[in-house]
């Protein structure tokens, strides 16, 4: 049954197609329409102006992309993140531009702070520590924010405890009833971060994340973290990072029945990429390869900065 690539993809057991990807956009605040600069530790990613964003997803709409996510890096920020939950604040101008142009196209917003924050952290700072319950009613402001503007979901990744309730009750209490939240329930504060906090200018000024991120070692924490997040409305848990934590995402699939998303981060792409054009591997090999085991261990839905490479070669 392996003679022939038709005998292989006749009983291939796991396919990656259009509807499993979501891609990841970085939209800047500027009057600079033709603003887009390479984000220098993930070749290929950019920030993107307003207009530069609408070229790039409509080139993308064009390969058959059905789904991306959205975050914000705002002109101006402060220490209550208030760009998150401002009506005229970038990703709200995003959404709005995006489901005008492409109504079909499902826009998920990402909802956290450290995009907006002086300080870089995911919440309310007070004698430099991150305040979990104040920061909650900010939250559920931008998610409420996001949906007005015509967000299609919502996607918490903040780690706050009791923020998926919060935002829920928000979304109901507004009407958007029908709204779904795909939770980062199981945020990892890993290595694997680093080039994105370059592309979303979102490094902490001060500290780390690790005490409202999971400590990596920990498993069981996983199963705890995915089933508050349930009980409190989530429609979706979202495992992040992808690659080292596919035994997280197996956990995960085989515990509960809703959708399960992986995150392929910045660090795993841009790893795939310098090795690439080291000459060291099979770009597209190693792309697929990866985002099959994604499949394999039991994701629903691949957020991954391949999305668009992937839509070509499927195409």
């Amino acid at each position: 049954m392996r003679t022939s690539l038709a005998l292989r993809e006749l009983v291939r057991e796991n396919k990656v197609t259009a509807d499993d990807l979501i891609m990841p956009y970085f939209v800047v605040e500027t009057d600079d329409e033709s603003f887009k600069k390479e984000i220098s530790s993930m070749p290929g990613q950019y920030q993107l102006s307003l207009k530069q964003l609408e070229r790039k997803v409509g080139e993308a709409v064009a390969d058959g992309l059905k789904a991306c996510i959205l975050f914000g890096i705002p002109a101006e920020k402060d220490e209550v993140g208030s760009g998150a939950y401002d009506d005229a604040g970038i990703v709200q101008k995003a959404i709005r531009l995006l489901k005008d142009r492409w109504p079909e196209l499902v826009v998920i917003a990402d909802t956290c702070l450290c995009e907006y924050t002086s300080h870089g952290h995911c919440g309310l700072v007070k004698n430099d520590y991150v305040q979990n319950d104040p920061t909650l009613n900010l939250l559920a402001k931008a998610a409420v924010a996001q949906a007005r503007a015509g967000a299609d979901m919502v996607a918490p990744s903040d780690m706050m405890d009791g923020r998926v309730a919060a935002i829920r009750e928000a979304l109901d209490e507004e009407g958007f009833i029908n709204t779904p939240i795909m939770s980062y329930a199981v945020k990892y504060a890993s290595a694997f971060y680093g080039p994105f906090r370059e592309a979303a200018e979102s490094a902490p000024r001060f500290g780390d994340r690790k005490t409202y991120q999971m400590d990596p070692p920990n498993g069981r924490e996983a199963m705890r973290e995915a089933v508050a997040d349930l009980e409190e409305g989530a429609d979706i848990l979202m495992v992040k990072p992808g690659l080292p934590y596919l035994d997280i995402v197996r956990q995960v699939r085989d515990n509960f029945d809703t959708p399960v998303a992986v995150y392929q981060v910045s660090g795993e792409y841009s790893m795939i990429k310098a090795a690439a054009q080291n000459g060291w591997i099979d770009e597209m090999g190693v792309i697929m390869e990866s985002l099959v085991a994604f499949k394999r261990a039991g994701a629903d839905l691949i957020l991954t900065y391949f999305t668009e490479d992937v839509l070509k070669a499927l195409k």
